[in-house]
């Protein structure tokens, strides 16, 4: 199998970093409330994922975006610029 990894933000700026076989579905379970952390806080929309690699490889590329969330690294990582508020 192979997976990707994924950045999606909501309205108010914040970001959830997973894991999956199928983005496109895993968005739509964070959009319907599947995932108890995301379930109130969205709508979300995809910002960015990876390219299709190993689990293995999916899960350390996780752990390195999440461990970088909030810091330079992690909007070099993605190609997303920082805003103003963040």
């Amino acid at each position: 199998m192979k997976y990707q990894v994924y950045v999606i933000q909501n309205a108010e700026g914040r970001f959830y970093i997973g894991l999956s076989e199928d983005v496109a579905q895993r968005l739509s379970d964070h959009n319907r409330g599947v995932s108890k952390w995301t379930k109130s806080r969205g709508p979300w929309r995809l910002v960015w994922n990876s390219e299709a690699m190993t689990v293995g490889e999916a899960k350390k590329l996780e752990s390195l975006l999440k461990k970088q969330k909030g810091g330079d690294g992690f909007y070099r990582m993605i190609g997303l610029r920082r805003s103003a508020g963040s």
